[in-house]
Order: C-alpha cells, then structure tokens, then sequence
C-alpha cells in the first residue's frame, strides 16, 4: 500500500527536470545520455557524413598537394610523385586503420590513459637526445622512420583531460578539482615543449586543454591567472637556461620576436631572409584572385615558396583556387568541426563527449592556426594544414583519431524531440 501511494505522489520539480547548475557550459543531460557502467548502449552504424566529410578532405587533400609538391619533389629527389605516393600509401594504411579502429569499443582506451601519458613524456625527452633543423629538437628518426612525439601527446592530453573531466564534471566549478589536476598533468608537456622549441605544438595544445576546461566548466578566471603565472615563470625558466648555456639572457626566445618583427612588417625590406616564405606565401595568395590561376598553374609553388607541400600547402590553394577554392576549403573545416560537437553532443557518456570533443578541437585549432599563419593573420610557427600537409605518421595518427570519433558516433543516441517532453515540465519552466 505505501509503494502504491508513493507511485500517485506527484514528482518534485527537480525530479520533473533537473535544470543545470548557473554558468554550466556544457548540458551533458541534454541529450538524456547514461553514464553508468555496465549500461553501454549497442554499437550501431558510424555517422556517414562525418565519415563522409574525412574522405572529401583527404582527397582533396592529396589532389593539393601533388599540385603543390611536384615542383619541389623533382628538384630534391628527381621524382615528381614522391611526395604524393607517399602520402597515398600513408593515406590508404590510414583509412584502414580508421575503419578499423571505428568497430573497437572507445572505452577500452581509457585503460591506458596514464600508461600512454608516461608513454608520451619518455617520448618527449628522447626527443631532445635528436638534433633537427634550426636548433629545434621535436623529432625522433629510427632508420627511414621519423615522427615527432607531439603529434602522439596531442592524443594523449586529449584523452587523459576526458578522463579527468568524466571524474570530476560535477566539480569543475571548484579549484581543487576543475583546475589544479589537469595543470599538474599538463605542466610537464609544455615544459618539454619550450625546451623542443616547440612554439606551434605548445599554442596548439594549451588551446585544446583550455577549450576542454571551459567547456566542461572551469572558471573563465582561472585561465587569466595561468597566463600571469604562466609568463612570469617562463620568463624565469629562460633565464636560468641563458644562465646555465652561457648565453645571453633569454636567448632561446629569440627567433620568437624575430618572427613577431617579420609578422609585423612581412613585405617591407630585405624579404630574402627570414621574411622569405610569408612573403612568397601571401604573393601567392595574392595572385589567386577570386577564381585562382588554375589547378596546378601556380608560379610560386616553382621554388619561390618554401615548404610548398606543408606549413604553405593553403598558399598554393589560395593561388591555384583563388578566393572561392579557399573558402570552400575552411567551409570544409567549419562543416567538420559542427559534426563533430553534434557527435560528441550525442555520445552515451561524459568520456566520449570530451573525447570526440577534444579531437575535434584538435583538428579545428590546428587548421585554424595554419590559415592564420599563412595569411599572416598570426607570427609564422610552422604548423602542418590537416588532411594536406605532406607527414606520413602526422596523417598516421590523425585518420586513428578520426577512427576514435567514428567509434563513438557507433554508440551515439539520438536526442529526445521536444515535443515529448513532459507537459508538466514545460509548465514547470513557465512558472
């Protein structure tokens, strides 16, 4: 008799809809998703259009950069497809990997989330044992195989900050947990990367990390003074090194406000040195115009820009395309980016919303960054155009990331339409 009664109680108004706390950024009942373990939903068909989206980009992908490439591959090695044939093996193993990775439950991956963090420092360090170009150390060559540990720790901090944000996403708004683990964890991965020189891998990943703390919660403030904290400390930090090398006070920054001068001024005075590549990059993309000069028709990619296949792929687009060939481009960027939120918006649980959210980030800021900087709409870093650039292990571990993403569309639930929601919630919101 009690059990029955209490079935005809009427609901609270909390039990009718739990409104979310003030300043919550991020609804993770919005979608009436389930984060209990055990309570997995059945894996079911990938979204085909985010599947879609990763073939249209890589494609034309490596459309770009044979148009871009051909010039500088027959000077280096006396063949003009190196660079493509490469890719299009590296791009092949890659979808297969990704369409493999997309039938392995994602969840299994947070297993080894501390076991890859350890991973990737030791990586990280080895790096500095490896002497590259311009004094920066991010590489490690073993044999013909050359990586940089950056692009594995990208994945690493975006899913061990998953995993922290899925523990303690009720307590984001405190300092104690929405702050000070994920700085611990992230302290010594920007530390490293300051010592590889690492500028572009060090802007990209602070930004990830600060997009998925703000959007799980942490307080907006909270960043403010990690970049007074954060510059102080670095300014310290390269005083010791300077002291320490014998060299001039922070003389390991230097080619950072150089590159800020040139960022300043890219076309006015000597342009053969240092100003070289942004100047023969934004000619190109001058010369582009509205429709471009034609597929494969760019004067620039002929030895005047450097790195045409890589951190300047975009230049070439824009010259080859012109105007409408470079929107439609970002537009493929932008439509990526909002299929991939409303992936992770739909995940089953807190893990695989930040995952696929962090992912997506990844790929997004990245692109974003590489634009900025060709257009010198930002100081030149050196960073790769996801899907274009010419890196065999980069697309390697960017197509396993889209694998993750496509895994956790396999699980995703469709959301509850509005109109079936519960009349007496709604009058609950009028009232």
């Amino acid at each position: 008799m009690f059990n029955s009664k209490m079935q005809n109680f009427p609901q609270s108004r909390s039990a009718v809809k739990r409104k979310p706390a003030h300043g919550k950024r991020l609804d993770f009942d919005a979608f009436r998703t389930k984060d209990r373990e055990g309570e997995r939903p059945a894996q079911g068909r990938m979204d085909i259009s985010f599947f879609f989206l990763i073939i249209v980009l890589q494609t034309l992908g490596l459309i770009m950069l044979f148009s871009a490439s051909y010039v500088t591959a027959l000077q280096e090695n006396q063949n003009s497809l190196y660079y493509v044939t490469r890719q299009t093996f590296f791009a092949a193993v890659g979808l297969v990997f990704m369409i493999g990775i997309s039938y392995f439950n994602y969840h299994w991956i947070r297993k080894f989330v501390w076991l890859g963090y350890i991973a990737g420092l030791v990586l990280m360090v080895a790096a500095l044992f490896f002497k590259n170009e311009h004094g920066a150390n991010r590489w490690i060559a073993i044999g013909p195989i050359t990586f940089q540990p950056s692009e594995i720790m990208k994945f690493i901090v975006v899913l061990l900050f998953s995993h922290l944000i899925a523990i303690n996403y009720k307590r984001m708004k405190q300092l104690r947990y929405g702050f000070f683990p994920f700085m611990i964890v992230l302290a010594p991965v920007l530390g490293l990367l300051v010592l590889q020189r690492h500028l572009s891998g060090l802007l990209i990943v602070l930004a990830i990390a600060c997009l998925m703390m703000f959007i799980a919660g942490s307080k907006l403030r909270w960043f403010a003074a990690l970049a007074a904290i954060g510059g102080v400390v670095l300014l310290l930090f390269a005083m010791l090194y300077s002291m320490i090398k014998g060299e001039p006070p922070f003389s390991m920054f230097s080619y950072v406000g150089e590159r800020f001068q040139n960022w300043l001024s890219p076309l006015e005075g000597d342009i053969t040195g240092s100003k070289w590549q942004t100047a023969q990059g934004l000619y190109a993309i001058g010369s582009g115009g509205l429709m471009g000069v034609g597929l494969g028709n760019s004067t620039q990619k002929h030895l005047y820009v450097s790195e045409p296949m890589n951190d300047m792929i975009f230049s070439i687009i824009c010259e080859e395309l012109g105007f409408v060939g470079a929107m439609v481009v970002i537009l493929l960027f932008v439509l990526f980016v909002y299929v991939g939120f409303t992936i992770a918006m739909r995940a089953p649980d807190k893990f695989g919303c930040m995952l696929a959210m962090g992912l997506t980030l990844q790929v997004g800021v990245q692109a974003l960054l590489n634009i900025a900087v060709v257009t010198n709409a930002f100081p030149n870093t050196g960073v790769s155009l996801p899907f274009f650039s010419s890196g065999g292990t980069a697309l390697l571990m960017l197509l396993a990331q889209m694998g993750v993403i496509l895994n956790i569309s396999r699980y995703a639930r469709k959301p509850v339409p509005k109109t079936q929601e519960e009349p007496s919630a709604k009058s609950d919101d009028r009232a």
